[in-house]
């Protein structure tokens, strides 16, 4: 790690949902003391925005109003040593992991601009280097020349039960059946 610190690069991770990709992501950037982008949470940022203003992602023109309408930024907090997900200043961590988000991510993740958007949003902030970003297509898509990537994989019922402790946390009343 310590030939790595004075050389800053970036670190793509990717992989299936809920096989650890944050976990890594978040704990690399620690010890390498590098910015951690959670790309999921942006594009669940982007989701609680669409169902808080009721956008109707069949309509090109609302979708383009809402996507400018928006400005996502990551701020360290010092005291818990994590970055947390602002949608137009104000601190969404605490919602972008509900279920009704959790729905609606894949779909309005999957509109093409709202994909633009989150890539230029993530390669800006690629730029200064000293990032370690997780998705499911950083290495790919978003930072296809990073100096070090990552694909991981696990098989699908550790899956399962790593996003239903999750989930759980949240919810003592989601079952297995419904992750």
């Amino acid at each position: 790690f310590a030939s790595m610190s004075a050389h800053k690069i970036i670190i793509a991770i990717d992989g299936y949902s809920s096989c650890g990709k944050s976990t890594l992501a978040k704990e690399l950037a620690r010890k390498l003391e590098y910015n951690y982008i959670d790309s999921g949470a942006m594009y669940r940022a982007i989701t609680l925005y669409f169902l808080r203003n009721q956008v109707d992602q069949a309509d090109h023109g609302k979708v383009l109003d809402a996507i400018a309408n928006i400005n996502l930024s990551f701020v360290f907090n010092a005291q818990d040593q994590r970055s947390y997900i602002h949608l137009n200043d104000e601190d969404v961590e605490p919602y972008i992991r509900d279920m009704i988000v959790s729905e609606k991510v894949s779909e309005v993740a999957a509109i093409r601009e709202v994909r633009s958007f989150a890539v230029a949003q993530q390669k800006r902030m690629g730029r200064k280097k000293g990032i370690v970003m997780d998705g499911r297509d950083i290495g790919t898509t978003v930072f296809p020349d990073a100096e070090l990537k990552i694909f991981m994989t696990a098989d699908p019922e550790v899956r399962v039960m790593r996003r239903f402790k999750e989930m759980h946390a949240d919810n003592p009343h989601i079952t297995i059946d419904e992750v």
